[in-house]
């Protein structure tokens, strides 16, 4: 394996790290890793709230936790614009049955 070859791995293997949750490559420090991924996490939601700010005023509090279990197990692939990963969470978001319409009447209880 030549030096290119090894540095390529490498990168990939950070990569992952950083996009997909994955252990990062020998030699760099897990902790510092983890920082930056969850730097890039938030900045993706961000991003994606900008977007889509209807989702994110729809599922109010829930949107963080949604959106980065969306996250984990979609990492944005190669060539996907951010506009389409917004896309892909709303509809991701669709086939759970989300955002959920807040329910604008109740029914009253008889005792």
């Amino acid at each position: 394996m030549t030096a290119r070859d090894h540095l390529a791995r490498q990168q990939a293997e950070l990569l992952r790290a950083l996009l997909a949750g994955e252990r990062p490559p020998a030699g760099f420090p897990p902790d510092r890793v983890r920082a930056e991924a969850a730097a890039l996490l938030g900045q993706r939601r961000r991003i994606t709230e900008a977007l889509r700010p209807d989702l994110a005023e729809r599922l109010g509090d829930r949107y963080r936790p949604l959106f980065d279990a969306y996250a984990a197990a979609h990492p944005r692939a190669q060539g996907t614009g951010a506009r389409q990963d917004a896309d892909n969470f709303a509809a991701w978001l669709a086939a759970r049955g989300e955002p959920r319409r807040p329910r604008w009447w109740r029914r009253e209880r008889r005792v």
